[in-house]
């Protein structure tokens, strides 16, 4: 509460969103609000929207209806490359780091947007340009030591494995400052081992840091142990908001998503 007694208002606000492609309707009235320094989560079943929902959070589609509002502002005119100047940093279900370079030139890359000097003044070896690269490689490295990786700076990304290759996409979206982090399945083709180091990643994350974040994922039981608050989807369409323990209790959850887990185990 702020000192009016009124509650401040969200950092990400989706009202009435709605995406068609065609005479398909991928998703239909979908409304939610984030508060800030909340793990908001998102869950279905395959085909639930859940991606259309994330391509439109990250701009990479435009909605045919409705509104999405980041810290009282209308993203709509925001495209993929303004997120990061915007606060928004986003990690990628299919990895979307560059594999010839280095760990630490791959977290570098988040640093772009508040780099300050050009070409020229960084060719020069300028005092505000030493100062700026040296500042970055700082806060790159004690991103890299936040997410365990400092013993890997120097190797190529592409040589490790598939797990250390998720933290550094993490610290990557760390060191880009964000006041929002969109994680797009996280945990996604993971051992249970690797499930289990990532979950506690994005816990810290968000326990030390007090980020904001919006988690896409289809792993149930990682949601349930992360999220604060869940949004459930079906066939494009909001069937259920609440904390995860109204969430595992809703029949149309169990009936939508839990109870294709049941089928499959039957």
């Amino acid at each position: 509460m702020n000192p009016t007694g009124q509650s401040p208002p969200p950092v990400l606000d989706v009202v009435s969103l709605g995406l068609r492609f065609g005479a398909v309707a991928a998703l239909t009235d979908v409304s939610f609000s984030v508060a800030e320094g909340e793990l908001f989560a998102v869950i279905g079943p395959n085909g639930a929207g859940k991606t259309s929902l994330f391509n439109l959070l990250c701009r990479v589609y435009d909605p045919t209806a409705g509104r999405i509002v980041l810290n009282g502002l209308d993203m709509i005119d925001l495209r993929p490359h303004q997120l990061a100047g915007a606060g928004v940093a986003r990690t990628f279900q299919n990895l979307g780091l560059f594999r010839p370079l280095s760990v630490l030139d791959n977290v570098l890359v988040g640093r772009e947007h508040l780099m300050r000097c050009g070409t020229v003044r960084s060719g020069l070896s300028l005092p505000s340009a030493r100062r700026e690269e040296k500042a970055n490689h700082f806060a790159a490295l004690e991103a890299l030591e936040f997410v365990g990786l400092s013993d890997v700076a120097g190797r190529p990304v592409g040589l490790l494995p598939y797990g250390v290759q998720k933290r550094v996409e993490l610290a990557r979206a760390l060191v880009m400052e964000p006041r929002l982090l969109l994680l797009d399945e996280p945990v996604a083709g993971m051992s249970r081992s690797e499930r289990m180091e990532i979950a506690e990643l994005v816990r810290t994350i968000h326990g030390r840091r007090g980020l904001t974040i919006v988690l896409v994922e289809h792993d149930m039981g990682t949601v349930m142990s992360l999220a604060q608050r869940v949004l459930a989807l079906d066939f494009g369409r909001t069937i259920a908001v609440g904390t995860p323990a109204e969430i595992q209790a809703n029949d149309d959850v169990i009936r939508a998503y839990l109870g294709q887990a049941h089928e499959a185990s039957a």
